[in-house]
């Protein structure tokens, strides 16, 4: 069987730890035997940035700009242990701030679903779209051991300052000032309300508008403004609906839905709603995630970590039951991708092919660990990273 041709390469970016070990064995087993694989290969593990000065991350965001899509492994963005851990000059940045920060994306994550293990109340897939842009991911911060005054200061192009006191602090605290951009909101409303358009499903929106009357209010009105004058003859087309509330009721009713929604959040919170939506799903490790710009870069990634436990495991030479699914749909996504923007079919087919191979060999009953922990009825085998990557390759060369 002759293999697929790529005409332009994807963008490579690879990560630390446990899927640092499975980058390379899902390439081998899943990818390359069935793609004339092209790739720009960019090293992120935390010791290339760290020797690099995260030069490195900066490259790499570039490299996606060239060639309009990339692909990421999980990577550390270290603490004060992982520095001591990893003899660094200091604690780096997270790269994936740095790069949803040069490229002005979206990240949309969406749960893959299986019948087994499925979730109660949610029958279909809960969309996060993250903002990701600014707030806590490039903020600035002070720790004080002294009391004083703590001010947000800002100084226009012309030198002219507006203050406002933030606390009259009485002893030592901590100070962190957070910032997003009018232009970087409406990127992010935009596309959301593009993807909605695009999936037929409802935007769902939510803030804390009522105690951030500045910060998050501007979020709200920036939506709403952008939704009547644009998008609402198209939602109202499309048989679709933009919906508003503050953010802890949005979590409350969102227990209570089926799903079926784009969830529209700010940075923070889509990270961290991610998570538990994954979760609830089945795990960490069921959730695809694409970063979408408005300028046309793309860029594919697992939506977990780099799983640090099972990385301490395989060092001393225990067998870990990783699951690698969310890493193969990146690399499935980016060849879709790449298939698309190039007119090549094949790349489409050969990743739709191999997604569903995946969603089978699941629900025959072989699947790793975290599935099998809350699977109804019981696994068939419970298998280990390796076991699991080898049955999903012996399945999808049986199709071919």
């Amino acid at each position: 069987m002759s293999k697929i041709q790529m005409k332009t390469p994807l963008v490579e970016l690879d990560g630390d730890e446990m899927t640092r070990v499975l980058w390379p064995v899902i390439k081998e087993k899943l990818i390359e035997p069935f793609v004339d694989l092209k790739t720009e290969y960019y090293d992120l593990g935390i010791k290339k940035r760290d020797e690099t000065d995260d030069q490195i991350t900066i490259d790499a965001a570039n490299a996606i700009k060239k060639y309009g899509v990339g692909i990421k492994n999980a990577t550390i963005t270290p603490n004060q242990e992982r520095v001591e851990e990893y003899s660094l000059k200091k604690q780096w940045k997270s790269p994936n701030g740095t790069i949803r920060a040069m490229l002005d994306g979206t990240v949309f994550r969406k749960p893959i679903l299986v019948s087994n293990p499925s979730v109660k109340s949610w029958k279909k897939p809960i969309v996060v779209g993250r903002h990701a842009y600014g707030d806590v991911y490039k903020n600035a911060e002070i720790k004080t051991e002294t009391g004083g005054k703590a001010e947000l200061v800002f100084t226009d192009a012309k030198g002219n300052e507006t203050r406002e006191t933030i606390m009259e602090l009485p002893g030592p605290g901590i100070l962190q000032g957070t910032h997003n951009t009018n232009a970087s909101i409406s990127s992010f409303a935009r596309a959301c309300f593009e993807y909605a358009i695009d999936e037929k499903i409802d935007c769902w929106f939510a803030t804390k508008d009522t105690i951030s009357k500045q910060y998050d209010q501007t979020f709200k009105l920036i939506f709403e403004d952008l939704f009547e004058s644009e998008y609402k003859n198209q939602f109202e087309e499309a048989g679709i609906s933009f919906f508003y509330t503050l953010i802890d009721d949005v979590i409350a009713r969102m227990m209570k839905t089926e799903g079926g929604m784009l969830w529209a959040c700010k940075n923070y919170d889509g990270d961290v709603m991610s998570d538990m939506v994954a979760s609830a799903f089945g795990s960490l490790a069921m959730m695809s995630s694409v970063l979408v710009s408005p300028h046309g870069y793309f860029e594919y990634e697992a939506a977990h970590g780099t799983v640090q436990r099972h990385y301490y495991k395989h060092l001393k030479g225990e067998k870990t039951s990783t699951n690698a699914v969310a890493l193969i749909f990146a690399w499935t996504g980016a060849l879709r991708k790449r298939g698309e923007l190039d007119k090549i079919p094949a790349l489409a087919e050969f990743s739709d092919k191999l997604e569903q191979t995946i969603i089978d060999t699941i629900e025959s009953g072989y699947m790793t660990g975290d599935l099998a922990a809350i699977c109804e009825p019981k696994a068939v085998e419970v298998l280990d990273s390796i076991q699991f990557l080898d049955t999903i390759a012996q399945q999808f060369q049986t199709r071919q």
